[in-house]
């Protein structure tokens, strides 16, 4: 068992560097009734920011060449990089050999939804259970075939950079912030043995201790082997429930990343006669200011994950998840799914707060209270910003005043 020494937090130096991203890839996609390209890279790297903020992939340039009746390049095929030096060729076209393409289905695992226990089958609350993530995922596949009926796209490490794999139970968890993601890390890390209990993990361990392997980790086969027989879960949140919760934590405590980074850049941007210690600090945003922010096309700092579209963060267009659950139900939906994949039965999902303890869990009513704050329109745009994530996990109108 592995000592979970929580790590250090990162500086604000460190935290506040944004890394670049270069993904150079010229894709060569193969149309082959319902498939598509799957396009994998073993050099692939990826890295945390503080919070686990934006993260992204980086590659090494890759040329597919078409060749007719084959997958794979010839071995005379040309390289991308034009190089005099012989040797340095030859490495790149032995490169593009092994990094050929593969192919998957498209939004299709070939494990699904884990069945009933014979002994349960009879048991009315996990027949209900069953039940509502069948519906869950047929809302989801119908908004998918209504809105993103384009099946040739592409599944790049990018896609799959959200993504925590947990070997040992054969479990895929797509992270979505501010829906219990600290306590299912802590879950995930229990199932793989390196904690005895849930209750002995840090906020900092769970975030910036690196003891969870992600998806995009992985050479393109064992991308390809998980996302094909390992279950597939996420776990979502009211779109304006979770953007308050992400709002009250970040902006109204203090923050050595986002009151500096976003914090000065939204004050600057939307406050008039901004006081001179305000800019300097970026502390004190008000919650108009911050949809102002999200609302604008030209934002002065881009998108941050804990206010993303998990449409966006999660891509469940093309991955075919096979169990979603909703922070609303997070006990009930958790522990059925422990159940299902057969979990220890003294593994429960955690109940305490990972973060300010002592302050009120954001409720619908709390929400309301912050929207409260915005004109009609604002609201409207808002759940105009949100409206895939509202259609998409069925969740009803906040305000009656929406359409």
């Amino acid at each position: 068992m592995i000592s979970l020494t929580p790590p250090t937090v990162p500086s604000r130096r460190s935290s506040t560097l944004i890394l670049a991203c270069h993904l150079s890839i010229v894709i060569n996609t193969l149309s082959f009734g319902n498939f598509l390209g799957l396009f994998f890279y073993q050099d692939c790297t990826s890295s945390n920011n503080q919070d686990g903020r934006i993260r992204k992939s980086t590659a090494d340039e890759l040329s597919v060449v078409k060749q007719r009746g084959s997958l794979y390049p010839p071995e005379n095929a040309p390289t991308m990089l034009q190089s005099g030096d012989r040797r340095f060729h030859k490495r790149r076209r032995r490169f593009v050999i092994k990094k050929s393409p593969i192919l998957i289905a498209m939004n299709s695992s070939t494990l699904n939804l884990p069945t009933l226990k014979s002994e349960d089958r009879n048991n009315d609350k996990w027949k209900s259970l069953y039940q509502i993530q069948k519906e869950r995922k047929r809302i989801m596949g119908e908004t998918c075939s209504k809105y993103k009926s384009n099946n040739r796209r592409i599944i790049t490490p990018y896609h799959v950079s959200r993504i925590f794999v947990e070997d040992k139970y054969r479990i895929l968890y797509c992270e979505v912030p501010k829906a219990g993601c600290s306590n299912w890390k802590r879950v995930l890390m229990v199932l793989n043995g390196l904690a005895s209990s849930t209750k002995d993990i840090q906020h900092n361990t769970v975030h910036y201790g690196n003891y969870l392997k992600r998806l995009d980790g992985f050479d393109r086969k064992g991308i390809y082997h998980r996302l094909n027989t390992y279950t597939k879960m996420l776990f979502i949140r009211e779109p304006f429930e979770k953007l308050v919760s992400a709002f009250r934590d970040k902006f109204e405590h203090p923050n050595n990343y986002y009151h500096p980074v976003f914090g000065k850049a939204i004050i600057s941007r939307y406050r008039v006669n901004a006081t001179k210690e305000a800019l300097r600090t970026g502390s004190g945003v008000k919650f108009k200011e911050f949809i102002q922010y999200l609302l604008d096309v030209h934002r002065p700092v881009g998108m941050d994950i804990h206010w993303d579209h998990v449409n966006r963060l999660c891509s469940p267009c093309l991955i075919d998840y096979d169990f979603v659950g909703k922070f609303e139900s997070m006990e009930e939906d958790a522990n059925f799914f422990l159940h299902l994949i057969g979990a220890p039965q003294n593994l429960t999902f955690p109940k305490f707060k990972d973060r300010h303890s002592n302050e009120e869990r954001t409720t619908t009513k709390i929400t309301q209270q912050y929207f409260a704050q915005l004109s009609p329109s604002q609201r409207q745009r808002s759940y105009d910003f949100y409206y895939m994530d509202y259609l998409m996990f069925n969740y009803s109108k906040p305000f009656e005043d929406l359409y």
